[in-house]
């Protein structure tokens, strides 16, 4: 079956119902802050899926590079095809060297309308919270330390230690996890047997995941996709 795909980058995008399928992101241009040095920019891609931050970039000023540089990590790290690529009308999203970079990766780009607060409301949230719960919490003396700093905060902290309450207060990456796991099982479960069983299959895979506490439900509903930025 063919993932289901859309994913936002520094844009806007039509959040009012959950993702079915891995491989969507969403993403805010980027967010700039303070040192005693100069400002620090950062840009992410988000998963709206899982909310696991798939690619970021760090970097002292707010070019096109920036950009292209966190969707180049998120493209080698997930290897996209057919992905909806959604992102705001800036400067640097309207450049051809991010263009081009996501259509040689077979990625469909899409930006947002203008004036829309409701197309990327959450890499929005994200950003607020990590200005709450990182950036705002004291003064940064260089660039090089509010940017180790970013770096833990979206690879360790946000990755692998912030439970969702739109995850079932799990982690991303235990999320994605247990997705993982639901997928095998089910393929296991159907090659064993086949088509044959009807209901009474369908029950022992309910039965199954039940007592796993795995996310059937997304299954039935569609696969994961990309993330958001």
């Amino acid at each position: 079956m063919r993932r289901e795909s859309h994913v936002r980058f520094g844009g806007r995008a039509e959040e009012t119902d959950r993702p079915k399928g891995r491989h969507r992101a969403s993403a805010r241009p980027y967010t700039e802050h303070p040192t005693r040095e100069g400002k620090v920019y950062c840009a992410v891609v988000l998963d709206v899926f899982s909310r696991r931050v798939v690619g970021w970039s760090i970097d002292a000023s707010p070019t096109a590079a920036l950009v292209t540089n966190a969707l180049g990590m998120a493209i080698e790290g997930r290897r996209p095809d057919g992905t909806v690529i959604h992102s705001d009308q800036g400067t640097q999203f309207t450049s051809w060297a991010f263009t081009r970079r996501a259509l040689d990766s077979g990625l469909l780009p899409s930006m947002g309308s203008v004036g829309s607060c409701f197309d990327n409301a959450m890499i929005e949230s994200f950003w607020s919270r990590m200005q709450v719960e990182l950036l705002d919490r004291r003064t940064w003396r260089t660039r090089v330390e509010l940017a180790n700093a970013i770096f833990e905060y979206l690879e360790i902290f946000h990755n692998r230690q912030r439970r969702h309450s739109a995850l079932g207060m799990l982690t991303p990456v235990e999320f994605e996890t247990r997705h993982q796991q639901s997928t095998v099982a089910c393929i296991k479960l159907f090659r064993l047997h086949g088509t044959r069983g009807g209901s009474t299959l369908l029950l022992g895979v309910n039965e199954y995941f039940r007592i796993k506490r795995l996310p059937l439900l997304h299954h039935l509903q569609g696969r994961p996709g990309l993330a958001q930025w």
